[in-house]
């Protein structure tokens, strides 16, 4: 008998996929969309068709061409009063008074009042022109009638017939009857083309003048790129300017605004005018709004400059033709002209282009040069294309320090007799002991001219690139006496002021480059002392006035305008050296770039005009040293070197040993190995093959003994 389990309780595990049953979910179908109203898609059509492009272009022709007609004639109708009445003389008069010119406003009313005098003439004859017309007709016509019976006559006995008398006379009739009849034929067509004529003529008026708005005129006019730069475009440009008394001077003058312009000339790849200010507007508030007046001429703010000519109340416009300033310059003539060559006294580095184009020549002749601007916007090729032009004179000597390190001036070694790269501080006091070396030598010529004033030296530069590095370095000597810095007490700021008082006038030069320019990493007196100043890009007028000086940046010098890292190599220089256009304190220039590789093929050519210069590397050696081989080194490969050359050389090479050494110190170490300095054309000098022999003497002794 089997037996019935009853589960009391529900089964707790969860069912497998074999027992779980299957459900079924029935999902409702979506209910109908609603219909879009026919006003919607109708709505949307239509703002379709009234947004599509080939709308826009259509409309934009009609409105176009429409006003090209109605403006044309407004052009016309102005033209034919101003022929017929005192308008533009008025006008004339009234630009003249606004830009104050009263001998200008003077001669205008009296031509005004000849013209007036000569149309009264004119309408007085009118009143007896009818009698005087009606007398003459008569007279003519007699004149003519007798003239062709005349000549009928003459026919008439040259045929012999009677009837040849009226031949003249009917023909001439029948000629005018012909003419009468064209001109019944012609008149009807004539009536009706004649207007369509007459709007054809207005329209080509109304087109040649661009009268229509902005939004309705073709895409490329709308653009402005290649806009010929006109007086009526440099006018409304001004108009539009913002200017209050400006703009309302412009008003009174009428069309007559292009009075305050003079000539429009051709510059390089741009255009120049000055603009006579009306009275109650000053040049600065024109300088200003470089940027909205560029865009009123349709350029960009970098290709137009704003400078300040002698003249009174007046601004120089530059204007570049749009995209040229874009385009680079061609290569450096150092580069394509191997046979060209350097003068320091009397020649001028190929530094680049100016704006208009020419050949931008710079002097270094007796001037100190400061070269500045935002890192990498070209300062240092800048630097080393004035040095590598300079090196081609091998009368030059150079002593470089480059605080950066990256390489830029390796060409150099072989040209400069001291080399320092690096940014440590180490790198800065071998800097500044090479600055204070260049003092001494300074003061020894110094003394020199003091016993023959007509006493000449070969040119020193001084170059220290990155000079920032050295303004702002920590570091102090033995005495506590800081290497950077701007006090009195600033080793390397003294030495650069004690050569930029005095240096010059015995051709100690001092050449720095340093970027972004503040009180800190650029002292005033520093910045002040340099006779050429030329900055790339930088990032506030604070700094240009730093750069340059307040006189430059207020006759219109902008270097904070520049683009950063699109006008890389484009310098604003303020400087004598330079030739720079009347009336302005500052010039533009782009310069040429010079690669590293073109860059070491000019330094090798530098190096072949001159004699074996061995470039000194100042770095840390050992606290031994051997006096004649230090001197051997410092020779290099030339025959003979004068003792005090061979002294700061020493003194480079190993400051510590070195720096302390005179005269005497020399030569009673090279009496002792044999090798005695000499005169030469009146000066001591050390002889190359003499400090050999020694050393080879006393490799040999040395050698003797050991055996």
């Amino acid at each position: 008998m089997s037996e019935n389990v009853v589960h009391l309780h529900k089964a707790t595990d969860p069912p497998t996929a074999d027992t779980a049953p299957t459900v079924l979910t029935v999902v409702p179908d979506a209910p109908p969309a609603r219909p879009v109203p026919l006003w919607v898609r109708s709505g949307r059509a239509v703002k379709s068709v009234a947004t599509h492009e080939s709308t826009r272009a259509t409309v934009r022709a009609a409105a176009r061409h429409s006003l090209y007609t109605f403006n044309g004639g407004r052009i016309v109708a102005r033209r034919a009063w101003d022929g017929r009445t005192g308008s533009r003389y008025e006008r004339m008069i009234r630009a003249a008074e606004a830009t104050g010119n009263l001998e200008a406003a003077e001669e205008w009313e009296e031509r005004l009042q000849r013209f007036r005098a000569a149309r009264h003439h004119r309408r007085m004859d009118l009143l007896h022109s009818p009698v005087d017309a009606a007398k003459g007709v008569a007279v003519g016509a007699g004149m003519s009638i007798g003239a062709l019976v005349a000549l009928g006559v003459v026919m008439a006995i040259s045929t012999g017939h009677i009837g040849d008398v009226i031949t003249p006379l009917s023909a001439t009739i029948d000629f005018i009857a012909l003419l009468i009849r064209i001109v019944q034929v012609v008149w009807g067509p004539a009536l009706t083309i004649g207007p369509f004529l007459a709007l054809l003529a207005l329209w080509s008026v109304g087109r040649k003048q661009h009268a229509a708005p902005a939004w309705a005129l073709p895409a490329n006019v709308r653009g402005g790129e290649g806009e010929p730069i006109t007086p009526s475009i440099v006018v409304k440009a001004l108009r539009d300017l913002g200017v209050p008394a400006l703009r309302n001077a412009i008003k009174e003058m009428g069309d007559a605004g292009a009075s305050m312009l003079g000539p429009i000339r051709i510059a390089g790849c741009g255009v120049e005018v000055d603009v006579t200010l009306p009275s109650g507007v000053s040049t600065v508030e024109v300088q200003h709004k470089r940027r909205k007046l560029a865009e009123n001429l349709t350029r960009h703010e970098h290709e137009v400059f704003i400078t300040i000519p002698q003249a009174a109340r007046t601004v120089r416009l530059w204007i570049a033709d749009s995209g040229a300033l874009d385009e680079p310059i061609g290569p450096s003539p150092l580069v394509t002209d191997e046979t060209l060559t350097a003068d320091y006294a009397k020649g001028k580095a190929p530094w680049g282009q100016d704006l208009r184009g020419d050949a931008a020549g710079m002097s270094v002749y007796q001037r100190h040069l400061l070269v500045t601007g935002l890192s990498n916007q070209g300062k240092t090729a800048a630097l080393r294309a004035l040095a590598l032009w300079l090196s081609l004179d091998r009368s030059v000597q150079f002593w470089l320090a480059d605080l950066k390190g990256a390489g830029d001036w390796r060409p150099f070694d072989g040209i400069a007799s001291v080399l320092i790269q690096g940014p440590t501080d180490d790198h800065v006091i071998q800097a500044t002991e090479m600055a204070e070396d260049a003092v001494t030598e300074m003061n020894r010529r110094l003394e020199i001219r003091q016993k023959d004033p007509n006493a000449k030296f070969p040119p020193l530069i001084v170059l220290v690139d990155e000079a920032q590095v050295a303004f702002m370095c920590p570091a102090k000597d033995e005495e506590n006496r800081p290497y950077g810095g701007s006090k009195a007490t600033s080793r390397y700021f003294m030495a650069v002021r004690k050569i930029h008082n005095q240096g010059r006038a015995v051709d100690v030069l001092m050449w720095q480059g340093t970027q972004d320019p503040t009180d800190q990493n650029l002292p005033k007196l520093v910045r002040e002392g340099a006779h050429t100043r030329a900055s790339l890009a930088l990032g506030t007028e604070q700094q240009s006035r730093m750069a340059l000086g307040d006189k430059a940046v207020n006759g219109g010098a902008a270097p904070h305008l520049l683009r950063q890292g699109l006008d890389k190599g484009t310098l604003v220089v303020a400087s004598d050296g330079i030739a720079i256009p009347a009336g302005q304190a500052s010039i533009t220039v782009r310069t040429h770039f010079i690669d590293d590789d073109a860059a070491q093929a000019i330094a090798d050519r530098a190096k072949a005009l001159r004699d074996g210069v061995t470039t000194l590397r100042a770095i840390e050696h050992e606290e031994e040293h051997d006096p004649l081989t230090d001197i051997a080194a410092v020779i290099g490969d030339a025959t003979r070197v004068r003792t005090k050359d061979v002294l700061a050389r020493l003194a480079a090479l190993n400051t510590a040993a070195y720096g302390g050494w005179s005269f005497l110190d020399l030569k009673r170490v090279l009496d002792d190995a044999g090798a005695s300095p000499y005169k030469s054309d009146g000066v001591m000098c050390v002889a190359r093959d003499r400090v050999a022999r020694a050393l080879a003497d006393r490799d040999t002794e040395g050698s003797a003994s050991a055996e």
